[in-house]
């Protein structure tokens, strides 16, 4: 068993699975010309542009017309609410689907009788338009969002009623683009191969610096003000300057790989590796006829190189061959490339680069690594701008977080949370009266731990009930058995309904509607000896009875000590107290 637990699993792949591709060795041992780019041995990678061979005179190479101007890709879709929605009359709309997750819609209904609609889920944001014509009548809120998605399960959307919420539902739309780019240039000479010796170049050949003019303009990276592409423009760590473009409305910077630190020792020049190898697409120059394989950088981000080599012994100006490759999870990008792949150096030349590199990067974000990410990343903001609606919304309605509803969107409370609110001192839910005297619950079942000397009851004040008597809960008596209530004053034997009260709460007990008791009031003017534990003045209706004189408990057997029953009594007795007292005790 142990061998079989340490045993060394079989390779995914053998000779028999795949037919590996040649090394850049193998090739560069053979008769060149070579291509601008070979795929790694194990694949996993494509490549655009292979040919190279001009045909004809080599003064007119195939370059792009002017005219001819390469469309930039990107989401169009978040563009969508922007272009349709603000600023003109429309209405938005949360929910909640079991399946989906949060919901945010978007509908609108313009003059020529269409319906915009624009569904927002935690995978993608659906977008139609469906002409009233083509419908038999006119949709509610549900049935619209399902005709943008058939899968939506819900019974109803909530209206948004926060005036600034298009805000928030455009930052949200538009987290997808960006107008600033980073990409990595690496100079490849002669026989490179290796990632050591790409990063481990250090001096510019005239070829590649007129290459970087072609790119964009050199900047002075202290205190430099436009996009920075994580370059250090405070303390100069990352080099003194860099390659910085402004190209249809974006801001462009290059990393460099001659231009940032070199480290003297280390191989893998991990200054420089740091910043290009988080970079998502690179261009790879070559001086010479070198092959670049994809493989040769190990990185988890790049996912696409632009390669550009010069076109050596033309005597009609600088040309460039350009190869594209990119992993196979990549979706194809556009310009398409020409065919031949060579361009003449200019302004088409650079425009078409940029675009090409533009497009790589929005295609590499739906690879399956990015792809997921953004996924993740979608469903946290929706889920955000969800509650941040949800808030808004009742909070115009003056509705609080404990003043939430099922039916505006938010969970019905269970009924543990909302019997708990009742118990707690304090709490909104638990003061709230009822029709059937809800409102004194939390009075009845007081918290242990707590005084309940909260509120203090006049002469008066005891003389509450409701339809069915909860309040008596409250003053039925509680056990006799415990301690001797303690005076409020220096000589003083009274007992105060909320003494009673406090006893009541650390001793409860069950309360009996067939039986009360009376006991003197703290208000009475003539001396009395100290009441019993527990007992309380009170009329056969079970409130309070408010009595100006007390008499001394007319049962108690003679030496019995003042507030002690006698100890053989089993159980305690009831008595009834009246105005005007008999001659005798009456025993029950």
């Amino acid at each position: 068993m142990a061998q079989q637990r340490h045993a060394v699993p079989p390779p995914l792949k053998t000779e028999e699975d795949y037919i590996p591709y040649p090394s850049v060795h193998e090739v560069l041992g053979r008769e060149g010309p070579f291509p601008l780019i070979l795929l790694p041995q194990f694949g996993g990678y494509w490549i655009e542009g292979t040919n190279h061979q001009l045909s004809g005179a080599p003064e007119s190479p195939p370059t792009p017309a002017p005219s001819a101007r390469a469309k930039l890709e990107g989401n169009h879709t978040a563009k969508i609410y922007r272009k349709h929605f603000l600023g003109k009359e429309h209405f938005n709309y949360y929910s909640l689907d079991p399946a989906l997750g949060h919901l945010v819609f978007s509908l609108k209904y313009d003059e020529q009788e269409h319906l915009h609609l624009l569904l927002r889920t935690r995978a993608r944001t659906l977008h139609d338009v469906v002409p009233i014509s083509c419908l038999a009548e006119f949709p509610n809120v549900v049935q619209m969002a399902k005709l943008v998605c058939e899968d939506v399960n819900v019974d109803r959307f909530y209206p948004v009623l926060y005036p600034k919420a298009s805000r928030l539902i455009l930052a949200f739309d538009e987290h997808v683009l960006s107008n600033h780019f980073k990409f990595g240039v690496i100079y490849q000479k002669l026989g490179q191969t290796s990632e050591e010796e790409l990063f481990g170049t250090t001096e510019e050949s005239p070829a590649f610096t007129e290459f970087l003019d072609v790119l964009g303009q050199r900047v002075q990276l202290r205190d430099f003000k436009g996009f920075r592409g994580g370059l250090d423009v405070t303390h100069g760590q990352t080099g003194s300057e860099s390659i910085y473009c402004h190209f249809r409305d974006k801001e462009i910077m290059f990393h460099v790989s001659t231009k940032l630190p070199y480290t003297e020792g280390d191989a893998q020049q991990l200054q420089r590796k740091r910043h290009i190898g988080n970079d998502i697409v690179a261009v790879v120059f070559q001086d010479e006829n070198t092959p670049f394989v994809p493989d040769m950088i190990a990185s988890n981000f790049l996912h696409a190189f632009v390669v550009v080599q010069l076109e050596q012994g033309s005597d009609q100006g600088t040309l460039y061959k350009v190869s594209v490759t990119a992993r196979d999870d990549v979706p194809f990008f556009g310009p398409p490339l020409p065919n031949p792949a060579v361009f003449r150096k200019g302004p088409e030349f650079q425009e078409f680069l940029l675009t090409k590199l533009i497009n790589a990067e929005y295609a590499c974000y739906k690879a399956e690594k990015f792809a997921k990410l953004e996924e993740r990343t979608r469903a946290a903001l929706l889920e955000t701008l969800h509650e941040e609606l949800q808030a808004r919304s009742q909070a115009m309605l003056g509705l609080g977080p404990e003043d939430e509803r099922a039916d505006n969107g938010a969970a019905a409370p269970g009924f543990f949370e909302s019997f708990k609110s009742l118990l707690v001192p304090g709490s909104r839910r638990g003061r709230r009266g009822s029709a059937i005297g809800l409102g004194s619950v939390e009075e009845a079942l007081l918290v242990p731990g707590k005084s309940p000397s909260r509120r203090r009851p006049g002469p008066l004040g005891s003389r509450r009930s409701s339809a069915i008597g909860i309040e008596s809960i409250q003053e039925a008596p509680a056990g006799r058995d415990g301690p001797a209530a303690t005076p409020e004053g220096a000589g003083s034997a009274h007992s105060s309904p909320e003494s009673q009260r406090h006893q009541d709460r650390e001793k409860p007990e069950p309360p009996d509607f067939s039986r009360s008791s009376s006991s003197g009031s703290s208000f009475g003017s003539a001396p009395e000896e100290p009441s019993e534990p527990g007992r309380e003045s009170r009329s056969p209706s079970g409130t309070h009875r408010d009595a100006f004189t007390d008499t001394p408990w007319p049962d108690d057997p003679p030496g019995t000590p003042t507030g002690r029953r006698p100890p053989e009594s089993p159980c305690p007795e009831i008595k009834i107290q009246l105005e005007r007292p008999p001659p005798h005790p009456v025993r029950w």
